[in-house]
């Protein structure tokens, strides 16, 4: 069966267990969504119970499915790492093999630093890793007082800096962040995403981050199924921070989003519109406000509301829709430390005249881009093996 429009949503940071190479990352036992349910004492996800989610791993609340609505399986991580531009870029194609720049336990060198200084015109203070939320509690006020730029990072490899919306100036802000995106492309400092962290408030109480983040990635490494769509004529529809996360590659109109809901929301609206291609959703709460956070409370609820927004948008779909469901790496927020987790991710396959069936364990995220090449007609990706023919 040919399709006309794929709606693809990435649950981001969803994971569904340990994959062999998880003991490598120090995450072998890892299980977002299943020990999610076990600390919330259950989750309810109807929805996705009848897309057979309950068929994938243990999910207290989420009963296995002997006659699923949807194709279910799991995807396996071809790629190093464990973070969204390894995910995503391989879900369309690119296969990741040297880990990116990470400045995790010493914070960035000097020379980077002094440099970011100099071409920004600004003073830097943290240099650390740390926890997005509380360096600006603890460095909030002295950037106020100073107007210095807060750098840190993470255990992905990113260069982040958060500044105050109101008092720095958010084009201010994003203009710091595109210099620092150039300095950080000589290979010894080349991170994968500098990210614009705005936020507003008046004192470490009352200091939170705005919806105003701006991410600026890498390009993919070569062309990549999102390039062959819109080269082909194709609509490519981005929601979220897709835009971000490709650089623009490839993306012929961008929506931002201030939230999960408002993301599905505008898949919404764009199912109720005539278009032939590809919408991408992502959904970055779970993974920016519950994972990191280690919240599963937070988390849980986030995954229901999804579930109930997931029913209003399926009586929107055509006859020749396909909708596509997976995640970009695990963020279990129950594990140690607040780094992303190595796992498997779901892969769910909807149309209302297929019938679902199991399909298996995928060896590459790419499997999910190789099926949209294959729907399109489009010449296919260096890597993965479409599931077109099994739906």
């Amino acid at each position: 069966m040919e399709f006309k429009r794929i709606f693809t949503i990435v649950m981001d940071s969803v994971g569904c267990g340990s994959d062999p190479t998880s003991v490598n990352y120090g995450d072998d036992g890892a299980n977002t969504i299943g020990h999610i349910a076990d600390a919330c004492n259950g989750i309810k996800l109807p929805c996705l119970q009848l897309f057979g989610y309950g068929n994938l791993t243990k999910i207290k609340g989420v009963n296995p499915n002997t006659n699923p609505v949807a194709c279910y399986g799991k995807m396996q991580e071809a790629s190093v790492g464990k973070d969204t531009l390894t995910g995503h870029f391989e879900f369309m194609g690119v296969l990741t093999t040297k880990p990116l720049k990470t400045f995790t336990d010493t914070g960035f060198p000097k020379e980077l630093i002094t440099e970011l200084e100099k071409q920004t015109g600004h003073k830097v203070i943290g240099n650390c890793a740390a926890s997005g939320t509380e360096i600006i509690k603890e460095l909030g006020e002295e950037h106020l007082r100073t107007k210095a730029m807060i750098v840190y990072t993470s255990a992905d490899s990113v260069l982040q800096i958060a500044c105050h919306e109101e008092v720095f100036g958010l084009d201010e802000l994003y203009r710091c962040c595109k210099i620092a995106r150039e300095i950080c492309m000589k290979p010894e400092w080349k991170v994968g995403r500098i990210i614009a962290r705005p936020f507003v408030g008046t004192n470490k109480d009352n200091f939170v981050r705005t919806p105003n983040r701006h991410d600026y990635a890498l390009s993919p490494a070569h062309e990549t199924t999102l390039d062959y769509l819109k080269e082909s004529g194709y609509d490519v529809i981005s929601i979220g921070k897709i835009n971000d996360i490709y650089n623009g590659c490839g993306i012929t109109k961008a929506y931002k989003t201030v939230s999960n809901h408002n993301g599905m929301e505008i898949m919404k609206d764009i199912a109720k519109t005539d278009f032939k291609g590809l919408c991408y959703l992502n959904l970055v709460d779970f993974d920016a406000l519950y994972g990191h956070r280690r919240n599963p409370e937070g988390y849980k609820k986030a995954l229901e509301e999804f579930d109930y927004d997931l029913t209003k948008l399926l009586p929107l779909l055509n006859d020749d829709d396909l909708l596509l469901i997976t995640a970009d790496h695990g963020n279990d927020p129950t594990w140690h430390g607040t780094d992303h987790t190595r796992e498997l991710v779901p892969i769910f396959a909807y149309n209302r005249k297929i019938k679902g069936k199991n399909l298996g364990l995928r060896t590459s995220f790419a499997d999910l881009g190789q099926t949209i090449n294959e729907n399109f007609k489009l010449k296919p990706q260096p890597i993965g093996k479409s599931f077109l023919k099994e739906l």
